[in-house]
């Protein structure tokens, strides 16, 4: 479809396989020595102390419009993330134009994180084999390593295997991708290290030790904040979709990261843009989705329909649904709860 059309309805058969497997194709857990990536281990812990020392000793030391500088680029990073990489690329729940593309790889390569392919192929792994030795962030292993140890040490042989027969061709079919991968280290120095720390020093004369510093806090932020989607999301919260999955939904997960903590209904609905159907839910990059719609950036939004969701949280839901209803139609009991 054109920009200017608003949704597309995903019905009960259409049904990815991508995002399920078969008995046959679950990895078996084997043993398995992690090994740390030693540069990779140093550069985090690094940046880690610097921001704790940045938050404990000097927190009151920037001026107001650092704080502003800082607070806007943390959340249009988070935006280019979690809408950008993750519903996006990722599970392509909706269109983009060549400005919204341009726009979550701009501010995604200003989150400094991994190249978009490795992050795309490495997500799109995490649901086909969840909570399997091929999953790259296996909360089986521990919150500590499906938090922040899978980015410290070589993956699992399982995870590579497995990783590389997931289609990523449509990616390498993106200029923007292939332009952001080509120079990853290039962009990554300039813009998340660099411009940001270097924009309050010349326009407001802010300390340049300050300003880096404020930096690593952003830094440091915006990653915990995405990892705790893989860690926390996982381990605390409700299962009102599923309760025989791992990942739940979790209050905090969602405020962090501007809507993604509602993990449970992501894992039943990964193609579903929304990433809940509870309007009341704090979700605002699923607001920043709609707003690109109105604004033709996005299109072919992808939900599922109420029936679907219905009969899901019937058959597999831990009762904890807050509202009973989904669609305006009751669940387990009436509700004056109007839906998305």
């Amino acid at each position: 479809m054109a920009p200017g059309n608003s949704t597309v309805v995903v019905t009960d058969e259409d049904l990815k396989n991508d995002y399920q497997w078969d008995a046959d194709t679950v990895p078996e857990k084997s043993d398995y020595l992690k090994k740390l990536k030693l540069t990779q281990t140093i550069g985090t812990a690094l940046f880690h102390l610097l921001a704790a020392y940045g938050l404990l000793f000097r927190l009151f030391e920037p001026q107001w419009k650092t704080f502003a500088w800082f607070w806007i680029i943390a959340h249009l990073t988070g935006i280019a993330t979690g809408c950008g990489m993750h519903r996006y690329w990722t599970h392509r729940s909706f269109k983009a134009t060549l400005p919204l593309r341009f726009f979550f790889t701009f501010f995604y390569a200003m989150a400094g994180q991994v190249p978009i392919k490795h992050w795309v192929r490495d997500h799109r792994t995490h649901h086909k084999f969840s909570e399997t030795d091929a999953d790259p962030y296996d909360s089986r292993r521990g919150y500590f390593f499906s938090h922040i140890g899978w980015y410290l040490t070589t993956k699992h042989p399982l995870v590579i295997e497995k990783g590389s027969q997931i289609d990523i061709s449509d990616l390498k079919k993106d200029p923007l991708i292939v332009f952001h991968d080509k120079y990853f280290q290039l962009n990554r120095l300039i813009l998340c290290y660099t411009l940001p720390t270097l924009v309050p020093t010349y326009f407001w004369g802010e300390s340049l030790w300050i300003s880096f510093l404020a930096n690593c806090v952003r830094y440091c932020y915006v990653l915990n904040a995405m990892w705790s989607i893989n860690s926390l999301a996982h381990f605390q919260g409700h299962r009102p979709y599923d309760k025989t999955m791992r990942p739940r939904n979790n209050l905090f997960v969602s405020l962090v990261t501007l809507g993604e903590g509602w993990h449970n209904f992501h894992h039943s609905f990964p193609w579903d843009y929304r990433s809940t159907e509870d309007r009341s839910l704090f979700n605002p990059n699923k607001h920043f989705v709609d707003l690109m719609a109105k604004l033709g950036w996005a299109y072919d939004l992808k939900i599922s329909t109420d029936d679907v969701i219905r009969k899901k949280i019937k058959r597999t839901g831990d009762g904890s649904h807050q509202w009973g209803t989904v669609g305006g139609v009751p669940i387990f009991g009436s509700s004056e709860h109007e839906p998305y």
